[in-house]
């Protein structure tokens, strides 16, 4: 049985939320290749439109912060216009979408993008990790480093992005400064060698991500701006240090946000519940976290411990369309099938059966 906590209300912002449960953003490669979302997209976000907030895959501000394939951009009109659709399809079933805004950094390959280019970073220093092209598995290759003046660049494009998400229609967006991209690896020690006002001391290194919120709540509200962090989390190829570091880290970062008022704090959490209590304290807004490992009977316990108020759902919500009803009642869940995941079309993406189909 799930915890009656999940199913209180809650305000978020300009919206009202029926429970707690949220759908965490996951790629899902169903794009075309102008970065516009395929024919399945709206489907797939409305069949989860009762998780209430919707959070949208990693989707590109620009076309240098592409990295893997067939991933959705929200820069040009045709992208603006194809994902109107989408923020339709939710409304529609009563949810509310969050388009997350997500650079990937030196996480890209040129076989990926349309344009070829080389991917840009905080400095110049290949994350070394796998990425998947189209002619199979090759190494990330060495980034360019920006200039001062194309850090500014970058700001102006999260900006337009945010922009033209509420023009498409969404609720909101979330930044993703998490999980490896462009805005953690600012945050990163291994990633991040400038020597410069974006680097060295973590005042230095949190200044690039303060910016771009900044810049974002500036332009659509800070009551429709989340952001994503993920404290010590290894995922490309980043080292954050050790315990004392990442806190000295994350909680400066945070203590910059917190004046903006963001409408939430999205905690991609490793485990440090320390941290995650010293966070929560400090923000003054609704705080998500999402684990990896969670059973279903413990999906919340961090809103039952007071370290956050909304528990968005990643792979119950990818096979359970309908998982909302299913937690409710107790029903059983659909099992994931991983070969599905990136594979494109329709099969593993919107056709997981709801408990009428069962």
């Amino acid at each position: 049985m799930t915890s009656s906590s999940l199913w209180q209300p809650f305000t978020l912002g300009r919206i009202e939320l029926p429970h707690r449960l949220a759908l965490a953003p996951m790629t899902r490669n169903r794009s075309n290749a102008d970065g516009t979302p395929g024919e399945h997209v709206a489907a797939y976000y409305a069949q989860r439109a009762s998780l209430g907030l919707v959070i949208s895959e990693g989707t590109q501000p620009s076309a240098d912060g592409q990295g893997y394939f067939n991933t959705p951009g929200i820069y040009t009109p045709e992208q603006i216009e194809a994902w109107r659709n989408v923020a339709d399809a939710v409304h529609e079933k009563g949810g509310h979408l969050f388009i997350q805004l997500m650079h990937v950094g030196r996480i890209s390959h040129p076989e990926n993008t349309e344009h070829h280019r080389q991917s840009v970073a905080p400095s110049a220093i290949s994350a070394e990790q796998e990425i998947y092209t189209a002619a199979g598995p090759k190494q990330t290759p060495a980034p360019r480093e920006l200039s001062i003046e194309e850090i500014q660049e970058v700001i102006g494009e999260f900006r337009h992005a945010a922009a033209a998400a509420i023009a498409a229609g969404a609720d909101g967006v979330e930044i993703h400064a998490a999980n490896g991209y462009l805005l953690h690896q600012f945050l990163a020690p291994n990633a991040n060698e400038r020597t410069d006002e974006y680097g060295g001391s973590v005042q230095n290194r949190s200044r690039f991500v303060v910016e771009v919120a900044r810049a974002v709540a500036e332009e659509i509200g800070a009551d429709r701006t989340g952001i994503r962090i993920s404290p010590a989390f290894p995922l490309g190829g980043l080292n954050e240090g050790d315990a004392a570091a990442v806190h000295a880290q994350y909680q400066h970062l945070v203590g910059e946000l917190a004046p903006l008022n963001l409408v939430y704090l999205h905690v991609h959490h490793l485990g440090d519940d320390v941290l995650l209590r010293s966070l929560r304290d400090a923000w003054p807004t609704a705080v998500l976290v999402v684990r990896y490992g969670r059973d279903r009977d413990s999906i919340a316990a961090d809103i039952d411990a007071g370290l956050a108020d909304i528990a968005p759902l990643g792979r119950f919500a990818l096979a359970n369309p309908d998982v909302v009803e299913r937690l409710r009642t107790d029903a059983p869940l659909n099992d994931l099938d991983p070969r599905t995941l990136y594979t494109g079309g329709a099969n593993g993406y919107i056709d997981y059966p709801v408990l009428a189909q069962v």
